[in-house]
């Protein structure tokens, strides 16, 4: 699943609750694109990720794709190699799905940070 870097929205309060306990580390917000991690995310969630994170098995996470440096994926941390960490779309299902089992482990230095929060994107209806 690819992601949009940055979204031109105003950070909800919730949002700007975690960026005064995240202190010095700093904030993005991520548009998700794509249909890797249904049900979990939804194309056009928008994502708040946490830059340098430490990143824990079971983890959504943003990373910079092996392939594609300019390229941004949103993937489940699902566990450490050697290498780095493995990471899987939570549906393996989807179109044009791309992941560890494509590419292989991703560098740590290549895992840009934690997705601590998910909105909707204002107008969109909550799913049932």
């Amino acid at each position: 699943m690819r992601v949009r870097s940055p979204i031109p929205a105003a950070v909800c309060v919730a949002a700007a609750g975690a960026i005064a306990v995240a202190g010095r580390r700093r904030l993005r917000r991520v548009e998700v694109v794509g249909e890797s991690m249904l049900p979990a995310l939804r194309p056009g969630d928008w994502l708040l990720v946490l830059n340098r994170a430490r990143v824990s098995e079971g983890d959504a996470v943003v990373a910079l794709h092996p392939d594609d440096p300019g390229l941004l994926i949103v993937k489940r941390a699902a566990h450490r190699t050697a290498g780095g960490w493995w990471l899987e779309s939570d549906n393996q299902r989807a179109p044009g799905r791309r992941d560890s089992w494509d590419f292989g482990a991703v560098p740590d230095d290549r895992v840009v940070g934690r997705v601590v929060a998910r909105f909707r994107p204002p107008g969109r209806p909550a799913p049932r």
